[in-house]
């Protein structure tokens, strides 16, 4: 017999399992620096996590979000849920049948009084369908008949930290996946040489600073890092440690990677951690974005009438308004999900100096954002989200008129708005009482919000889990979580 066959005939079984692992694992590592070997076509979209099989799990109405987070929790009283009898009730004492035992910060929650406050500024029916919509945002109300506005959101956290943990990861404790890396995880990226969740921050001029925004907002949680989102930062080094060192050539960064891929293969066979796999490919996509984030954040190639569409504060990196431009661009290049977090929303005091400013910082640009996607038929297929993790008091923080006066967190109802996506366009969803103080139709969880947002990628909340500490966990977690069938055109 031919020693090579005898060899074969003999071999044992664990070395024949160890020789079957290693090479699985190659052929995951060659997938993951040259997808082209595994049939992929060029310019095809990346997959998402490789055991996800069945995503999308029915036809999507959006391919991709836009996420603008107004962080703070902007006074939904002030902007949006107006009721002309407010006007009547200002001064008067908020009703204890309104305010119910519903628990309070510790910022109101000895006060003597809680005066109606309503709204400072003039409001005004915008678009076919009328809707309310405050002289504050003179360019939103330009897009009243593009967008839906949800007027009966709700959380039961009402404090910042946990309630912006919870709207943006499904649970008030951290540690959970964020809606970005649930998305990256499901469906993955539509370019292979940008990440598939991509993060901007910018700082507004209403409270300054605003309240702090944690990595963790963005992270993967329990699912593999690679789905963690990236923060992209203004100036010349958008992304952190991207750049090769002093006298580094591009050829020699390659062979480098090479080597430490092949390093990192030889020790996630060893001990098959799957983040190790994930370190080969955060290196992998670090380098291809050394070309392609230079690119997407050049914005020399953008006409003057771009600027002047999303305003002058465009031409200024880290603004809200340039990240707004970014944040087209990316969708453009197949980014999946683009968070902007913009912080200035806490009007605890002095409400009727800080909320104009902190409207004018987010007016022109969001609406700049629709027009712009709407123009280029980027709008149909891509979902916008402004809101923030809750709401505003009706009544008074502080002495009624008072320029120190302000309100305090409301997480018993507030107000959304979301565009495009396969979303009714013109169209108002659930409604609150006369204080805009309860919900008294359609209530929509921010669950239920999470949910509808998965649908229209084309993923069932119940179906996307991942296996963690016994649990099939989820976005919406344990509890019931319903899409909100009725914004849905």
């Amino acid at each position: 017999m031919h020693p090579l066959l005898d060899y074969e005939r003999t071999i044992t079984r664990r070395t024949f399992l160890g020789r079957a692992a290693r090479g699985i694992g190659r052929l995951g590592l060659a997938s993951l620096l040259f997808p082209g070997l595994m049939g992929a076509q060029a310019g095809s979209p990346v997959a998402g996590d490789p055991k996800r099989k069945d995503v999308p799990h029915f036809v999507p109405k959006a391919k991709r979000i836009i996420y603008l987070f107004q962080s703070g929790g902007p006074s939904h009283v002030d902007l949006f849920d107006y009721k002309p009898i407010q006007r009547e009730l200002h001064a008067t004492e908020l009703p204890g049948s309104i305010r119910g035992t519903q628990r309070l910060t510790g910022m109101t929650a000895n006060q003597t009084a809680y005066p109606v406050v309503a709204p400072w500024w003039p409001m005004r029916r915008c678009g076919q369908h009328g809707t309310w919509i405050s002289d504050l945002l003179p360019h939103i109300q330009t897009i009243a008949d593009e967008i839906c506005l949800v007027k009966s959101m709700y959380t039961e956290a009402i404090n910042h930290d946990p309630a912006i943990t919870f709207i943006n990861t499904g649970s008030q404790q951290i540690g959970h996946a964020s809606l970005g890396a649930w998305l990256s995880y499901g469906l993955g990226s539509e370019n292979e040489n940008l990440p598939a969740y991509v993060v901007l921050l910018s700082q507004g001029t209403g409270k300054n600073p605003g309240q702090p925004i944690f990595a963790r907002l963005w992270g993967s949680g329990y699912l593999p890092s690679s789905h963690q989102g990236v923060l992209l930062r203004p100036g010349v080094n958008p992304v952190l440690y991207l750049a090769d060192p002093p006298g580094v050539t591009r050829a020699q960064r390659r062979k480098m990677l090479d080597d430490l891929a092949a390093l990192n293969q030889r020790q996630a066979e060893a001990v098959g951690d799957p983040e190790t796999l994930a370190r080969i490919e955060a290196y992998e996509m670090a380098y291809r974005m050394q070309t392609s984030v230079p690119e997407l954040m050049d914005l020399s190639d953008e006409s003057d009438e771009v600027f002047e569409l999303y305003g002058p504060e465009s031409r200024k990196p880290g603004s809200y308004a340039a990240n707004c431009l970014l944040a087209r661009r990316m969708i453009e290049r197949g980014v999946r999900f683009v968070q902007l977090f913009h912080r200035g929303w806490d009007q605890h005091i002095a409400l009727q100096k800080q909320l104009p400013f902190q409207c004018n910082d987010v007016d022109q640009a969001s609406a700049a954002l629709v027009k712009d996607l709407k123009r280029r038929g980027l709008l149909e297929e891509t979902l916008v989200i402004w809101g923030g993790e809750f709401g505003r008091t009706v009544y008074s923080q502080g002495t009624l008129g008072h320029p120190s006066s302000g309100r305090d967190h409301h997480g018993r109802c507030f107000t959304l708005w979301v565009a495009g996506g396969g979303v009714k366009a013109g169209f108002e969803y659930g409604k609150t009482d006369d204080f805009s103080y309860n919900i008294v139709e359609n209530p929509v969880h921010i669950r239920d919000l999470n949910a509808t947002l998965l649908h229209q990628l084309g993923i069932d909340h119940e179906r996307l889990t991942f296996k963690f500490r016994g649990l099939d966990q989820k976005l919406t977690g344990v509890e019931e979580a319903h899409v909100v069938k009725g914004i849905l055109a």
